[in-house]
């Protein structure tokens, strides 16, 4: 197994638990629908320059292009408004813990449509990285934090976080073909954030209430809304992205689910509560299967 795009995977996940901690005061300040709708303008024209500036629109194969359309809707759009929407309601622990069942979801789609089998150690290590994620989140909360403060059902909670991870998942696994036919990753990181970009813009024409922000955007607000945009959308999906053109599908989603271990340290340092016993031999399992995989 390749060494990079394993490392590439893990630094997604690094990525991702850095922003969804940055990314909760902003999102519960806007709302979804104007969260996102600031994040996708501004992380597309950032990543739509850099690929510019390095010539990797040339590498797209624009015959994927139906591929490259369901990912944007409803891989970025549609998966991303459910994941914010998630985040504001449940914190980022509960938000991780269930994008965490992306591996296992990607895995069975790709065994479908891609015939993809991974090896009896990928599935050990796989569900030994699974498992210590799950230990990680249910025994890391603590009822001090503001992290963990939930606002409404539990149950709608959920929906949005499976919702959000199937979405994702689809979207990052739709495009693979057209990675594997040379498309470079950087390139359709931009291709799907301008998609969206363009149609939650035109979206947003419409004067319906649900999609209003909800506080004045104040520029020290914009700058804390797109900082966990551009290491989310830029960063860490273009890193999973170049994961998945080189591994088993749902080898790279479950490296890319790590997330919710990683989250725990960023948080003690956030709010100074020290990781539950649980929580720390938790993140010791989701290693020892990340190295599993990794090694065998």
């Amino acid at each position: 197994m390749l060494i990079l795009p394993v490392l590439a995977a893990v630094g997604a996940s690094s990525g991702w638990a850095t922003g969804i901690v940055l990314a909760q005061w902003p999102a519960r300040q806007l709302g979804a629908f104007e969260f996102t709708r600031i994040q996708l303008v501004a992380c597309s024209a950032i990543l739509a320059a850099l690929v510019s500036l390095l010539g990797y629109w040339t590498t797209i194969e624009w015959a994927y292009w139906p591929a490259f359309i369901a990912s944007t809707v409803i891989g970025i759009v549609l998966g991303n408004l459910a994941m914010i929407e998630c985040l504001r309601r449940g914190g980022p622990r509960r938000t991780e813990l269930i994008l965490s069942l992306k591996a296992p979801l990607v895995g069975v789609m790709a065994y479908v449509w891609l015939n993809e089998t991974p090896g009896l150690n990928n599935i050990i290590g796989a569900a030994i990285a699974l498992f210590g994620v799950g230990l990680a989140v249910f025994f890391g909360s603590d009822e001090r934090s503001e992290s963990d403060r939930t606002t409404g059902s539990l149950a709608i909670i959920i929906v949005l976080g499976i919702t959000a991870t199937a979405f994702q998942g689809f979207g990052f696994l739709v495009v693979k073909p057209a990675m594997q036919a040379g498309t470079d990753p950087l390139a359709v990181s931009a291709l799907r954030l301008l998609g969206a970009a363009f149609l939650i813009s035109v979206v947003a024409l419409w004067p319906a209430k649900s999609f209003q922000p909800k506080a004045f955007v104040t520029p020290y607000l914009l700058g804390r809304t797109i900082l966990p945009g551009f290491i989310g959308y830029g960063v860490s999906s273009t890193l999973l992205l170049y994961a998945f053109s080189s591994l088993d599908a749902g080898i790279a989603a479950v490296l890319g689910s790590l997330s919710p271990v990683l989250i725990l340290p960023i948080l003690w340092l956030k709010e100074g509560l020290i990781p539950r016993f649980q929580a720390i031999a938790g993140a010791f399992l989701a290693v020892a299967g990340t190295s599993m995989i990794l090694l065998l």
